[in-house]
């Protein structure tokens, strides 16, 4: 085979694409179709800024005038479909046909025009249609405008995405690098194959050139809506600004505001929608999602007859009704709406891979894996598809623990070194967080544990790349990064399961019908229900946040988690929501609070459940701003809170900041900028004065900058173990992630003998990290001086799987503690430290011990037994 004909023959479309192959190399391309300053630029500018009337009427009349342009005529049937006028788009289309009868760009927009009027044989006979012509003329469509046609027709009959992109596409831009169709086909692959990273790229490109098109702004929007919403907002912004009627545009808003539980700001936005296209079934296929959450079963079924108006079999509006219900956590009822996507046509793999996830998540594994490895098999370029098989295969070497309620999955090693205590902590969890709410269960719950962030994100959002989340609950499914995969940013995972079993069971209690903040709230809530030092408490960001008014109404809390303007605030959205469940359970009741959930269960909107066992939500809002206020003005009363003005934190004004740090004794930051300044200067006394003072004035402080680190290190310095191991024991029982405080502490503790504090240390840190070496060697110890064998014994067994730098000294421990009890496992374990060490000498002595025992002492017979020989 030349090389010519190597370009495109990996497409393998019955060798049409070969031929026109034959045109590519060397770029002997023909020009791009001439266009007339006028009125084809005229009738692209009104329809780019949304003047779809004045471009409906001005292209009809230059179609009358020049029939034969292929440019007006393909512009006038995308005016008749931006306006929902179907039918005479299809009139229109079929009179241009007559007109250009060779023509592929026509024959590609009737696709849409057929599939638009209900006729998908049509549509399918045009994509044939354009295989032939291009088969047959391949010189005909060698310019850059058809050749993105053929891409995009390729793509359509299965040609090999790569070469599409790295041949066809690549080989238009270069003779039209002015194209804009070129950018678009190839922001649209990446798309459709979930490819995000690589769709922003093509999208940005096209922008540098087209930043007038509202089109490239909304692509580069739908490429940000799955990892950044804030810049899919500003992009949302740009392209309406262009074009306040772009119906792509105000159709993915509505997306966003029915993610963000913006009902009414949904409808209005669709209400726009319906001015410009009263028929386009997505807007109405959202109508229908909003009716269905709101529990309007009569008006979901009117507005999902409506979306399928024009073609009463198109598969989109199933499978875009059912997929923003599974964005809701609405599993079960998403999976019927897919499950109708493929009745209406079964090889629609957008249904197909959308059933697979919602499958996975309700806990049915053997189909929903099933469908995945179909969606890979069919497209092994789509990248959620790739990345869900390739989990499959990783997660079939996991390990299973069960119980009758749980069925847990890890690592293999992760099983092996802590399995015992997940399975005990969902325990405790599930018998007191059933109880209090008064839900049973359907079992078993699913639980899912990763070695690696990569696998939790890919089982969660079918990317691997999101960071920022340490669980997931989908009802029955629960999903969570272990300690391994949070080594980078150490995460208490006993808090992280509570919570996230938590949600299991007020989604189960509400069958899944409850908005985000109340179900963050509650658990963030129930972490500090179980524990003190797990939850969210009021810090002095916090604290800021709120004096500043900036509190978001209880209405408008779930969209706090979609697009906050910092990770600072989307940590807030976690600690106001639990705030509001706080203050509805201090003020009305924990059985109120259940009441609401069970109320939501039976299908009622949340702001009549609130109001129903509370007060109206726009008293509550009022009162919970007042008590959210209160609450921070009881953070440290004896503080002052105002930070140091910008100007004196600047290099230079040194002497200004000291100044004004004097001024202000017992400011917030005037005392952590003095104490920073004492410990750098080593001048500890003063530093100690100064740090037990400000612990005085905010005794809950945590985190990195806590004034109890600050004091532990200087009572360190001072050689003061004693009142170190005090604040440290403050420290860590307010603060549940603080692992160099509790490794510090079991030293300190072991040097006072004081057992049971070495032990609560070690409980501590391994509630964080319980894959390394040192606090079960403090453990062991610990439970060998305090007569706990069985403690002592479970600790060094674990110690021995993570491969503890001197293991002779382990398995000889070990061999002690078993032999002590009698267990004959210790000459196993004796052996193995002589293995490690052969010279060993104590373990040789137990080793002889072992084998030969003291002769037990003989018991004389008594009196009536006979001696027998």
């Amino acid at each position: 085979m030349t090389a010519s004909r190597r370009i495109l023959a990996g497409i393998g479309l019955d060798g049409w694409a070969v031929r026109l192959a034959l045109f590519l190399p060397g770029l002997g391309l023909l020009p791009g179709t001439a266009v007339m300053a006028t009125p084809v630029e005229d009738i692209r500018h009104q329809l780019q800024k949304g003047e779809y009337a004045a471009a409906v009427r001005q292209v009809e009349e230059a179609v009358r005038a020049a029939p034969d342009s292929e440019d007006l005529q393909v512009l006038q049937v995308r005016a008749f479909l931006e306006v929902g006028r179907y039918a005479e788009a299809k009139a229109t289309l079929a009179a241009g046909l007559v007109q250009l009868p060779q023509s592929i760009r026509l024959r590609w927009i009737g696709r849409e025009v057929a599939l638009a009027n209900g006729q998908p044989e049509t549509a399918a006979r045009m994509s044939d249609e354009i295989r032939q012509l291009v088969s047959s003329r391949a010189w005909a469509y060698r310019d850059p405008v058809n050749l993105v046609i053929f891409a995009r027709v390729a793509l359509l009959l299965g040609a090999d995405p790569k070469d599409v992109l790295d041949k066809v596409l690549a080989t238009a831009q270069k003779g039209d690098p002015a194209l804009p169709d070129t950018y678009l086909a190839k922001g649209e692959l990446a798309m459709e194959k979930h490819d995000f990273a690589l769709a922003a790229q093509a999208y940005q490109e096209g922008l540098k050139q087209f930043s007038d098109d509202p089109d490239f702004h909304f692509g580069l929007a739908r490429s940000y809506a799955e990892g950044d919403r804030t810049a899919m907002l500003a992009e949302l912004e740009a392209a309406l600004k262009i074009n306040p009627r772009h119906v792509p545009s105000l159709l993915l808003l509505s997306d966003h505001h029915i993610a963000s539980e913006d009902y009414d700001g949904a409808e209005k936005l669709l209400e726009e929608i319906k001015a410009v296209n009263p028929w386009r079934p997505e807007a109405w296929a959202y109508r229908a999602v909003i009716a269905h959450l709101r529990n309007q079963p009569e008006t979901e079924k009117i507005y999902r007859q409506n979306a399928l108006h024009s073609w009463p079999a198109n598969p989109l509006v199933d499978w875009l009704i059912g997929k923003k219900l599974a964005e809701k956590y609405r599993f079960a009822e998403a999976e019927a709406y897919q499950r109708q996507a493929l009745q209406f046509d079964p090889a629609y793999l957008p249904a197909k891979a959308e059933l697979a996830s919602d499958l996975l998540r309700l806990g049915q594994e053997g189909e929903g894996w099933q469908l995945a490895q179909e969606v890979h098999a069919k497209d092994d370029y789509d990248v959620e598809a790739y990345n869900l098989t390739t989990l499959h295969d990783t997660m079939a070497k996991y390990a299973t623990l069960t119980t009758d309620d749980f069925i847990v999955r890890m690592t293999a090693h992760e099983a092996d070194v802590y399995g015992p205590k997940v399975l005990e902590l969902l325990g405790r969890a599930h018998a007191r967080l059933t109880q209090k709410y008064g839900v049973e269960l359907a079992r078993p719950t699913y639980v899912e544990i990763f070695g690696d962030q990569k696998d939790f994100a890919v089982r969660t959002f079918g990317m691997p790349d999101i960071p920022g989340f340490l669980g997931v609950c989908f009802g029955r499914v629960v999903t969570a990064n272990g300690p391994a995969a949070n080594a980078a940013q150490p995460a208490n995972w006993e808090t992280v399961l509570w919570h996230e079993f938590c949600h299991s069971v007020t989604l189960q209690l509400t069958k899944n019908k409850m908005p985000r903040w109340l179900s963050e709230g509650i658990s963030v809530y129930e972490e500090s229900q179980a524990d003190p030092s797990w939850g969210m408490h009021m810090n002095p960001r916090y604290r800021e946040i709120i004096m500043k008014g900036e509190l978001t109404p209880v209405a408008n809390l779930s969209g706090a988690f979609l697009a906050p303007p910092t990770p600072e605030h989307l940590q807030f959205a976690y600690f106001e929501s639990s705030l509001v469940v706080q203050f509805i359970v201090e003020h009305y009741g924990a059985d109120h609070l259940r009441a609401i959930l069970v109320d939501l269960g039976a299908g009622e909107e949340i702001n009549r459940a609130i109001a129903a066992h509370t007060a109206p939500l726009s008293d509550i809002e009022k009162e919970f701003s007042v008590y959210a206020k209160n609450l921070a003005e009881q953070l440290a009363p004896g503080l002052e809170w105002d930070r140091p003005k910008a100007a004196l934190l600047e290099p230079g004004a040194e002497n200004d900041l000291a100044e004004w740090t004097r001024k202000h004794p017992d400011n917030y930051w005037a005392l952590n900028l003095h104490a920073r300044e004492l410990m750098e200067a080593k001048k500890w006394s003063e530093a100690k004065e100064l740090l037990l003072h400000f612990i005085s004035l905010f005794p809950r402080q945590t985190g990195a900058e806590s004034a109890y680190r600050q004091l532990a290190a200087v009572h360190r310095a001072l050689g003061e173990t004693v009142e170190e191991r005090s604040v440290l024991t403050r420290m860590v029982a307010q603060d549940d992630d603080a692992t160099d405080a509790c490794l510090r502490l079991m030293e300190l503790a072991q040097e006072a003998k004081d057992w049971p504090a070495v032990t609560q240390a070690a409980g501590r840190f391994l509630a964080v990290n319980p894959l390394v070496v040192p606090p079960y060697r403090y453990l062991a110890r610990a439970s060998m001086e305090t007569g706990d064998t069985a403690a002592a014994i479970e600790a060094d067994r674990t110690l021995l799987k993570l491969d503890p730098p001197n293991p002779a000294d382990t398995h000889f421990q070990l061999a002690q503690l078993l032999h002590r009890t009698g267990d004959p496992g210790a000459r196993r374990q004796v052996l193995e430290a002589l293995e490690e060490a052969p010279r060993y000498r104590e373990a040789l002595a137990l080793l002889l011990e072992i084998n030969h025992p003291p002769a037990e002492s003989a018991v004389p017979a008594g009196p009536a037994e006979e001696k027998k020989p």
